[in-house]
């Protein structure tokens, strides 16, 4: 049990640092122009787009995306990305400028979707072992 978490969170990690890049430059060169929910929205769409994809497909070992799985991940992304990350940026905004915010709540979120992925996107997936 202890390496089919390892290896899972280990390739999520992975698939994490591309799809936060894709995020953080976006949300970057956009808050300033468009306000952080605007640029939030814009720069967590393009990095869930990615990040279905290849969660799916190399992270939970999906065989296939699915519709219903689209629609999971969709939810529970959207959730964490579109309500707790803005307001978590806000907070946060306490420490520091909003590119570090971004960053700070990225973190939190990042443990909300591996749960949420392995537990109710890919649910079959994560208890046949991968």
């Amino acid at each position: 049990m202890r390496a089919l978490l390892d290896s899972s969170a280990v390739r999520f990690a992975a698939v994490g640092v591309v799809n936060t890049a894709i995020d953080v430059v976006l949300f970057t060169l956009l808050h300033e122009h468009l306000g952080i929910v605007l640029a939030n929205l814009i720069s967590t769409s393009a990095g869930m787009a990615f990040s279905f994809t290849v969660n799916g497909l190399l992270v939970f070992k999906a065989g296939r995306l699915r519709w219903r799985d689209a629609a999971r991940f969709l939810a529970t992304t959207g959730v964490s990305m579109w309500v707790l990350q803005p307001v978590l940026i806000h907070l946060l905004l306490a420490l520091g400028p909003a590119p570090l915010a971004k960053l700070l709540a990225t973190g939190i979120t990042v443990v909300v979707n591996f749960v949420a992925y392995r537990y109710l996107v890919w649910p079959t997936r994560a208890r046949a072992g991968v």
